[in-house]
């Protein structure tokens, strides 16, 4: 789903002895990618110039380069490094505050490392459960993986496999299928279909092979189309991916990372996205790595992270039309206007409604 409204976009290097930098440059130098966002970038002018030339293109002075506020020594290029998990940590926070300032309406982040991440200081499971904790923000979250035919969201995310039966709650499960049913909403189709894996084999067998799809999975999807979310299941992972790229639904909810990760990345890994779910500001990143073996050979694709940058432009649009939108509401409910009212109704000649 598209709008016309121009967002102001965070972009974010990541880490930085990975192909984050470089891929950066190369979307900035995109003419096309400029005239959808207004673009920010946590990086210093030199650092642009230098990863511009090094890659042969050209950034021109519309980018604005917010800089670092990093300052530590320099990060060594195709190893995990502290230094790189600090810039990036320090970079991703600066990106927040300036959304949760109304500053910008959106982040785009290129690869992590978590490792690096972890030698940072980073005490989360993963990068989503940091932006949370960072903005305070309470509520559900998960992440969401596209491609260009499918989405899916989990129950269960970066967690030890011998951990992820205790995950699977009925509330957890409904939580997921009403998130990934609104980003399909404000992404996708205005009529999203959605799957539902089971966790066990088979589908557990009716209780033989466990009984978290009767216990917990079938009763949340009950509950989520009592709500009218168009949902099916709990059924069999093995065939169900078959049947969402047939068309028959739009997005799955998976039980665990593998299990829709396996999948989604064999279907297709060249378009990979990942939107951290569930946040108030929109955040995605490409699927991939930092991919420190192949850091200056330019054999980095940019395929991922193009599709990111599309996903967190039109997100941020989407979201800034909304906020216009509520606020104009407000204003008029405030000098007592019915809130379809135009500025002019009640006055002679006046009367026209918004459309």
């Amino acid at each position: 789903m598209t709008t016309d409204i121009r967002p102001r976009l965070v972009v974010v290097p990541g880490d930085f002895s990975g192909i984050g930098p470089e891929l950066m440059v190369r979307l900035l130098a995109d003419s096309a990618n400029r005239a959808r966002a207004d673009l920010l970038v946590t990086a210093t002018p030199d650092e642009v110039r230098r990863l511009s030339a090094e890659n042969s293109v050209d950034v021109p002075a519309e980018v604005a380069c917010l800089g670092t506020q990093w300052a530590g020594e320099s990060i060594p290029v195709g190893v995990v490094s502290e230094e790189a998990g600090k810039r990036a940590l320090t970079d991703l926070g600066t990106a927040l505050d300036l959304c949760a300032g109304g500053e910008a309406d959106g982040v785009l982040f290129l690869p992590l490392n978590k490792a690096a991440l972890g030698r940072a200081g980073m005490n989360e499971e993963d990068e989503l459960r940091w932006f949370a904790k960072r903005l305070g923000h309470e509520g559900f979250t998960s992440e969401l993986n596209f491609i260009s035919s499918l989405v899916t969201a989990r129950v269960t995310s970066h967690v030890p496999v011998s951990q992820i039966a205790h995950g699977i709650r009925a509330s957890r499960v409904l939580d997921t299928i009403t998130l990934l049913d609104e980003v399909l909403r404000e992404t996708r189709t205005a009529s999203p279909r959605i799957a539902v894996c089971a966790l066990n084999p088979h589908g557990g067998e009716g209780g033989k092979f466990g009984r978290e799809e009767i216990e917990d999975i079938a009763p949340a999807v009950e509950l989520a189309q009592a709500r009218g979310i168009d949902v099916e299941g709990p059924f069999p992972c093995d065939t169900l991916f078959g049947r969402a790229m047939g068309g028959d639904y739009d997005g799955v909810v998976t039980m665990y990372h593998d299990q829709g990760q396996i999948a989604m990345k064999l279907l297709g890994f060249d378009q990979g996205v990942t939107v951290h779910g569930g946040l108030p500001i929109p955040i995605a990143t490409p699927a991939h790595g930092t991919a420190h073996e192949i850091v200056g050979t330019g054999r980095a694709d940019l395929g991922p992270s193009q599709h990111a940058f599309d996903l967190a432009a039109s997100m941020a649009a989407h979201r800034r039309s909304a906020r216009g939108h509520a606020a104009a509401t407000e204003a008029k409910t405030h000098t007592g206007l019915p809130a379809t009212a135009s500025a002019g109704a009640g006055s002679p000649g006046g009367g026209s409604h918004e459309s």
